[in-house]
Protein backbone atom coordinates (compact mmCIF):
# COMPACT_ATOMS: atom_id res chain seq x y z
CA UNK A 1 0.00 0.00 0.00
CA UNK A 2 2.48 2.44 -0.45
CA UNK A 3 2.18 5.80 -2.55
CA UNK A 4 4.28 7.01 -5.43
CA UNK A 5 6.12 8.98 -2.49
CA UNK A 6 7.51 5.69 -1.22
CA UNK A 7 4.79 6.16 2.17
CA UNK A 8 2.33 3.99 3.30
CA UNK A 9 -1.64 5.25 3.10
CA UNK A 10 -2.21 4.44 6.44
CA UNK A 11 -5.79 4.15 5.80
CA UNK A 12 -6.10 1.93 2.57
CA UNK A 13 -4.10 -0.07 4.64
CA UNK A 14 -7.04 0.05 7.31
CA UNK A 15 -9.66 -0.71 4.69
CA UNK A 16 -8.14 -3.53 3.78
CA UNK A 17 -7.53 -5.29 7.22
CA UNK A 18 -11.27 -4.14 8.24
CA UNK A 19 -12.82 -6.40 5.19
CA UNK A 20 -14.50 -9.49 6.32
CA UNK A 21 -12.17 -12.38 5.58
CA UNK A 22 -14.58 -15.16 4.29
CA UNK A 23 -13.78 -18.71 4.98
CA UNK A 24 -14.19 -19.74 1.20
CA UNK A 25 -12.50 -21.62 -1.79
CA UNK A 26 -13.72 -21.60 -5.39
CA UNK A 27 -11.85 -24.51 -6.77
CA UNK A 28 -12.06 -26.56 -3.43
CA UNK A 29 -14.62 -27.92 -0.85
CA UNK A 30 -15.84 -24.64 0.87
CA UNK A 31 -17.13 -23.83 -2.93
CA UNK A 32 -19.71 -27.09 -2.98
CA UNK A 33 -20.61 -27.10 1.00
CA UNK A 34 -22.01 -23.44 0.15
CA UNK A 35 -23.72 -24.29 -2.89
CA UNK A 36 -25.17 -27.18 -1.25
CA UNK A 37 -26.19 -24.94 1.77
CA UNK A 38 -27.68 -22.53 -0.88
CA UNK A 39 -30.00 -25.89 -2.66
CA UNK A 40 -31.23 -27.29 0.76
CA UNK A 41 -32.22 -24.11 1.76
CA UNK A 42 -34.33 -23.22 -0.83
CA UNK A 43 -35.79 -27.14 -0.83
CA UNK A 44 -36.45 -26.41 2.19
CA UNK A 45 -38.45 -22.97 1.45
CA UNK A 46 -36.36 -21.27 3.73
CA UNK A 47 -35.89 -17.96 1.71
CA UNK A 48 -33.48 -16.29 4.41
CA UNK A 49 -31.41 -18.54 4.65
CA UNK A 50 -30.66 -19.04 0.80
CA UNK A 51 -30.41 -15.66 0.34
CA UNK A 52 -27.61 -15.32 3.18
CA UNK A 53 -25.61 -18.31 1.46
CA UNK A 54 -25.99 -16.27 -1.74
CA UNK A 55 -24.64 -13.35 -0.33
CA UNK A 56 -21.88 -15.31 1.10
CA UNK A 57 -20.99 -16.95 -1.55
CA UNK A 58 -21.41 -13.35 -4.12
CA UNK A 59 -19.50 -11.64 -1.03
CA UNK A 60 -16.28 -14.08 -1.23
CA UNK A 61 -16.23 -13.70 -5.38
CA UNK A 62 -17.81 -16.40 -6.69
CA UNK A 63 -18.61 -16.53 -10.54
CA UNK A 64 -22.77 -15.27 -10.39
CA UNK A 65 -23.17 -17.49 -13.15
CA UNK A 66 -22.47 -20.52 -11.55
CA UNK A 67 -24.71 -19.96 -9.16
CA UNK A 68 -27.20 -18.94 -12.28
CA UNK A 69 -26.66 -22.01 -13.52
CA UNK A 70 -27.69 -24.00 -10.28
CA UNK A 71 -30.89 -22.15 -10.13
CA UNK A 72 -31.57 -22.69 -13.61
CA UNK A 73 -31.38 -26.61 -12.87
CA UNK A 74 -33.24 -26.44 -9.67
CA UNK A 75 -36.25 -24.95 -10.93
CA UNK A 76 -36.76 -27.82 -12.80
CA UNK A 77 -35.38 -30.45 -10.61
CA UNK A 78 -36.58 -29.13 -7.15
CA UNK A 79 -40.13 -27.52 -8.28
CA UNK A 80 -40.89 -28.32 -11.98
CA UNK A 81 -44.77 -28.25 -12.36
CA UNK A 82 -45.57 -27.21 -9.25
CA UNK A 83 -44.73 -23.56 -10.66
CA UNK A 84 -43.98 -23.56 -14.01
CA UNK A 85 -43.01 -19.84 -13.76
CA UNK A 86 -40.03 -21.04 -11.60
CA UNK A 87 -37.67 -21.92 -14.79
CA UNK A 88 -38.43 -18.83 -16.69
CA UNK A 89 -37.39 -17.27 -13.29
CA UNK A 90 -34.39 -18.94 -13.31
CA UNK A 91 -33.56 -18.02 -16.87
CA UNK A 92 -33.87 -14.61 -16.60
CA UNK A 93 -31.91 -14.23 -13.65
CA UNK A 94 -29.02 -16.63 -15.93
CA UNK A 95 -29.53 -13.69 -18.53
CA UNK A 96 -29.19 -10.76 -15.83
CA UNK A 97 -25.95 -12.12 -14.53
CA UNK A 98 -24.77 -12.55 -18.10
CA UNK A 99 -25.78 -8.95 -19.25
CA UNK A 100 -24.78 -6.48 -16.15
CA UNK A 101 -22.46 -8.70 -14.10
CA UNK A 102 -21.80 -7.66 -10.43
CA UNK A 103 -22.33 -6.22 -8.32
CA UNK A 104 -25.64 -5.08 -9.75
CA UNK A 105 -26.55 -8.39 -10.89
CA UNK A 106 -26.21 -9.59 -7.01
CA UNK A 107 -30.02 -8.30 -6.80
CA UNK A 108 -31.17 -10.03 -9.99
CA UNK A 109 -29.90 -13.26 -8.35
CA UNK A 110 -32.10 -12.38 -4.71
CA UNK A 111 -34.85 -12.61 -6.86
CA UNK A 112 -34.89 -15.68 -8.25
CA UNK A 113 -33.68 -17.04 -4.81
CA UNK A 114 -36.38 -15.79 -3.03
CA UNK A 115 -38.90 -16.52 -5.88
CA UNK A 116 -37.29 -20.05 -5.76
CA UNK A 117 -37.43 -20.59 -2.15
CA UNK A 118 -41.25 -19.43 -1.83
CA UNK A 119 -42.46 -22.20 -4.50
CA UNK A 120 -44.14 -25.13 -4.19
CA UNK A 121 -42.03 -28.04 -4.65
CA UNK A 122 -42.19 -30.98 -6.72
CA UNK A 123 -39.27 -33.66 -7.65
CA UNK A 124 -41.76 -35.32 -10.20
CA UNK A 125 -40.21 -34.30 -13.01
CA UNK A 126 -36.62 -35.37 -12.15
CA UNK A 127 -37.98 -39.10 -10.76
CA UNK A 128 -40.22 -39.10 -14.05
CA UNK A 129 -37.06 -38.45 -15.76
CA UNK A 130 -35.00 -40.75 -14.43
CA UNK A 131 -37.67 -43.25 -14.83
CA UNK A 132 -37.22 -42.66 -18.79
CA UNK A 133 -33.70 -42.90 -19.07
CA UNK A 134 -33.35 -46.10 -17.70
CA UNK A 135 -35.65 -47.30 -19.94
CA UNK A 136 -33.87 -45.50 -22.40
CA UNK A 137 -30.58 -47.34 -21.10
CA UNK A 138 -31.82 -50.78 -20.68
CA UNK A 139 -34.01 -51.05 -24.59
CA UNK A 140 -31.69 -48.74 -26.78
CA UNK A 141 -32.59 -50.57 -29.81
CA UNK A 142 -36.57 -50.53 -29.58
CA UNK A 143 -38.36 -50.08 -32.76
CA UNK A 144 -40.52 -46.68 -33.27
CA UNK A 145 -44.08 -48.15 -34.39
CA UNK A 146 -45.53 -48.12 -37.65
CA UNK A 147 -48.36 -45.76 -36.92
CA UNK A 148 -46.10 -43.22 -35.02
CA UNK A 149 -43.57 -42.96 -38.26
CA UNK A 150 -43.04 -40.47 -40.59
CA UNK A 151 -43.96 -40.89 -44.18
CA UNK A 152 -42.91 -38.14 -46.22
CA UNK A 153 -42.34 -41.11 -49.64
CA UNK A 154 -44.66 -42.77 -51.15
CA UNK A 155 -42.81 -46.09 -50.32
CA UNK A 156 -43.24 -45.47 -46.58
CA UNK A 157 -46.56 -44.73 -46.28
CA UNK A 158 -47.06 -48.33 -48.99
CA UNK A 159 -44.83 -49.95 -45.78
CA UNK A 160 -47.42 -48.69 -43.67
CA UNK A 161 -45.46 -45.65 -42.06
CA UNK A 162 -48.12 -43.46 -40.04
CA UNK A 163 -50.79 -46.35 -41.19
CA UNK A 164 -53.62 -45.94 -38.70
CA UNK A 165 -52.56 -43.00 -36.15
CA UNK A 166 -55.19 -41.16 -34.71
CA UNK A 167 -55.03 -37.44 -34.59
CA UNK A 168 -55.83 -36.35 -31.47
CA UNK A 169 -57.00 -32.84 -32.67
CA UNK A 170 -59.82 -35.11 -34.83
CA UNK A 171 -61.78 -36.70 -31.81
CA UNK A 172 -64.81 -34.95 -29.52
CA UNK A 173 -63.78 -37.15 -26.99
CA UNK A 174 -60.26 -37.52 -25.88
CA UNK A 175 -60.98 -41.37 -24.95
CA UNK A 176 -61.64 -42.25 -28.64
CA UNK A 177 -57.87 -40.81 -29.85
CA UNK A 178 -56.20 -43.30 -27.29
CA UNK A 179 -53.40 -45.58 -28.77
CA UNK A 180 -50.11 -46.81 -27.84
CA UNK A 181 -47.10 -44.45 -28.21
CA UNK A 182 -44.38 -47.18 -26.43
CA UNK A 183 -42.24 -49.33 -28.53
CA UNK A 184 -44.25 -52.90 -27.78
CA UNK A 185 -42.13 -54.01 -24.97
CA UNK A 186 -42.46 -51.10 -22.91
CA UNK A 187 -46.20 -50.38 -24.03
CA UNK A 188 -48.13 -48.96 -20.89
CA UNK A 189 -45.15 -47.71 -18.96
CA UNK A 190 -46.35 -45.15 -16.53
CA UNK A 191 -43.45 -42.47 -15.52
CA UNK A 192 -44.83 -38.79 -14.25
CA UNK A 193 -46.99 -39.63 -11.58
CA UNK A 194 -49.73 -36.49 -11.77
CA UNK A 195 -50.89 -35.40 -8.63
CA UNK A 196 -51.95 -31.46 -7.93
CA UNK A 197 -48.47 -31.27 -6.03
CA UNK A 198 -45.88 -32.24 -8.84
CA UNK A 199 -47.91 -30.90 -11.93
CA UNK A 200 -50.03 -27.65 -12.12
CA UNK A 201 -49.32 -26.39 -16.19
CA UNK A 202 -49.85 -23.07 -15.06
Amino acid sequence: MAASSGHIDTGKVRAVLMRPSFSYDREGDEHYQHISALHKSLRGSEASAALYWLARMLEAGEDPLFIARRLVRFASEDIGLANSQALPQAVAAFDACRMIGMPECAVNLAQAVTYLALSKKSNAILVAYEKARGDAQNFPREKVPLHLRNAPTKLMRELGYGKAYKYPPDFENPEDAKQEYFPERLAGRVYLEVTPRSAKAN
